[in-house]
């Protein structure tokens, strides 16, 4: 495995410094659970802001996730407006392949659009040439001023650092775009294990490099999406890609930071509490669309934290994680369109559903709409912060 060494954050690192390490979404992902429940948004940032479109005029989606202003700016618009308790990186899962140098672009209204789709093994052999080291500092430098800009004004709060699973870039680079049921790739995987096991590796080694340059610039936290996973049997996500999740997580996974921490096993005398030097690796998310079915071997994978879709109750996803997994989610993007009521007590319940967990960070079940008004999320997170 090509993964990188891990090693202790920088002192400036916002963890390191403690700035962030003690923020309630950064504690709640180390399993403590906290009086208010911490609450972001999957795609926040961007699409259904006005003032993004705005500053998206005229400037393509990968042009505007490699320009560290705007990639910047965009980031922390959803944060000033919302009041939510982290900023999610603005980028895509497929800047990785522009860097290293894949033709791909984002088609509006379509989306990822691969100019080579990679069908046989000598497609998987000539792409797989790249190696995944090029993808150094140099060409990730806009990556980390981005996360370095942004870390800058959000101060103590969090910024999350996120990457695409193996499986959804190579379902893209093998479909050639988006697809309903991913069964190019997954006849790829069956009909060719050797060829599907190199491109899910090298796809690990890209997301995990670029995931690692925004943990080390600054964010707080990683979160690795798996968009299509849903589209997989137990047995073949466990056998056939699960094993590549955990390399693109093992990039990041040996990165840890220092903090004082109480120290229960020291009996309180006067005076302040006795605390203890404890070293802690930055918290990491595995969020996947449709897999309810596969929670516990994402969570295997490497995660400390798993993503709970809209299809399932938090509470039977928490059973499925043996109760001892800190959760994200799970409310269901089409009741922000709902009358208040309706979201108020969906939101009640998820939040009632997300106590069996040993912690529980509020979010949706997947993506903010495009069409979502972006009032009735400020007006959420109010609601959630007031409970």
């Amino acid at each position: 495995m090509n993964s990188e060494p891990g090693h202790t954050l920088d002192a400036r690192h916002p963890l390191a410094s403690g700035l962030t390490a003690n923020s309630r979404i950064v504690r709640a992902y180390q399993g403590e659970r906290q009086a208010v429940t911490p609450v972001w948004f999957m795609r926040q940032a961007g699409r259904s802001l006005p003032e993004y479109r705005e500053l998206r005029v005229g400037t393509s989606m990968l042009d505007a996730c490699l320009d560290p202003a705007m990639a910047s700016e965009i980031t922390l618009q959803p944060v000033r407006r919302h009041g939510v308790d982290a900023g999610i990186f603005f980028s895509d899962i497929v800047i990785p392949l522009r860097l290293a140098g894949v033709g791909v672009e984002i088609v509006p209204g379509t989306g990822p659009v691969i100019a080579k789709p990679v069908r046989t093994a000598a497609d998987v052999a000539e792409l797989t040439s790249i190696d995944p080291q090029a993808l150094d500092a140099e060409r990730l430098a806009p990556i980390a001023e981005a996360v370095g800009r942004t870390v800058a004004e959000l101060g103590e709060t969090p910024l999350i650092g996120f990457a695409g699973a193996p499986f959804t870039l190579a379902a893209y680079l093998v479909e050639g775009g988006p697809s309903k049921d991913h069964v190019r790739a997954r006849t790829l995987m069956h009909s060719d294990p050797q060829a599907w096991s190199a491109l899910l590796d090298w796809a690990a080694d890209l997301s995990g490099r670029f995931l690692r340059a925004q943990l080390e610039a600054g964010a707080s936290a990683g979160q690795l999406f798996d968009s299509w996973a849903g589209a997989l049997s137990l047995e073949d996500y466990a056998r056939r890609v699960a094993p590549s999740s955990a390399r693109a997580l093992s990039h990041v996974r040996g990165l840890v930071y220092e903090v004082e921490a109480p120290d229960a096993a020291t009996p309180a005398a006067d005076g302040p509490p006795p605390t203890r030097t404890t070293t802690r690796n930055v918290p990491l998310v595995h969020f996947g669309v449709g897999t309810g079915e596969l929670l516990a071997a994402m969570h295997d994978a490497g995660a400390d934290v798993v993503g709970v879709d809209y299809r399932i109750p938090l509470d039977e996803a928490s059973r499925r994680l043996g109760g001892l997994v800190p959760v994200q989610g799970n409310i269901d993007p089409a009741l922000l369109a709902a009358p208040w009521p309706v979201l108020e007590a969906h939101v009640l319940d998820v939040i009632a559903r997300g106590a069996s967990a040993p912690a529980h960070v509020l979010n949706l079940g997947h993506g903010v709409p495009p069409d979502t008004d972006p009032e009735v999320l400020t007006r959420l997170v109010a609601f959630v912060h007031a409970l």
